[in-house]
């Protein structure tokens, strides 16, 4: 799959739809586009520079999360591709094909409009910057093998270890905003289904941890190398350690 550019969005129950909007915009410095959609349900978060990456959604049911696009040239193909990997299609239409990997995990393929410059990492107040640049699949124990060969073959992109044996990351290209994690969970529930989660790269973790609780988020749980968070629409996401321009780890 030639995959052009990605997009990572926030699924926000309607009652945390504006706050969680509200949050988002301030966290990454972003302005508002239009609102779009039969009911203005989706709107993209613009950057100051360079191409958007970032949209949010407001969803009629459930507790919300994040999903990914895709974007290719030729949608109808590779949803087929995808289908015989082992996808099932949600929904579609032209220019747009909503699936379900084979581990639950819903995502979409979206036709290319041209999309090519990454935008740069914020700087903020004091010094650091950060950037919302990674989408982590957070997988059950039991679908992750399978979950993996899925995503290895559809996006044909190498993987790699991590200092932690429960992280596979699948390496993007550098042209691409976004970087692709997968997490084997410790414990699932029985039948529970693939999600995923946002992450940001910074140069200082508690300088940005400050940050995102001032303008509204709980600090849940600190790690070796990140934070666990949990926005004002109660979505998880995490601030890492990562090299917010080259992304690797920053000891």
């Amino acid at each position: 799959m030639a995959i052009r550019w990605t997009t990572a969005f926030w699924d926000f129950p309607a009652d945390g739809f504006e706050d969680g909007t509200a949050f988002w915009l301030k966290a990454t410095g972003s302005t508002l586009s239009p609102r779009r959609g039969p009911e203005g349900e989706f709107a993209t978060l613009v950057p100051p520079a360079g191409d958007p990456c970032l949209r949010v959604q407001r969803v009629r049911e459930g507790k919300g999360g994040n999903h990914l696009d895709l974007h290719v040239d030729d949608v109808e193909a590779e949803a087929e591709r995808a289908q015989v990997l082992g996808a099932a299609v949600v929904a579609a239409e032209p220019g747009l094909a909503v699936l379900r990997s084979p581990g639950g995990f819903v995502f979409c393929l979206v036709r290319h409009q041209g999309e090519v410059k990454v935008p740069a990492p914020e700087p903020w107040p004091g010094g650091h910057r950060s950037r919302a640049d990674q989408v982590c699949v957070d997988i059950p124990p039991q679908a992750f093998e399978p979950e993996l060969m899925f995503w290895l073959s559809l996006t044909g992109w190498p993987q790699a270890s991590t200092r932690s044996v429960e992280f596979r990351r699948l390496l993007s290209p550098a042209e691409l905003p976004l970087r692709f994690l997968l997490q084997r969970l410790d414990v699932a529930e029985r039948g529970q289904s693939t999600t995923a989660h946002i992450d940001l790269a910074c140069s200082d973790v508690d300088a940005e941890t400050e940050r995102h609780v001032a303008l509204g988020a709980t600090a849940v749980r600190r790690h070796h190398g990140w934070q666990v968070m949990r926005d004002p629409a109660g979505l998880t996401y995490c601030i890492t350690t990562r090299d917010p321009d080259a992304g690797a780890v920053l000891d």
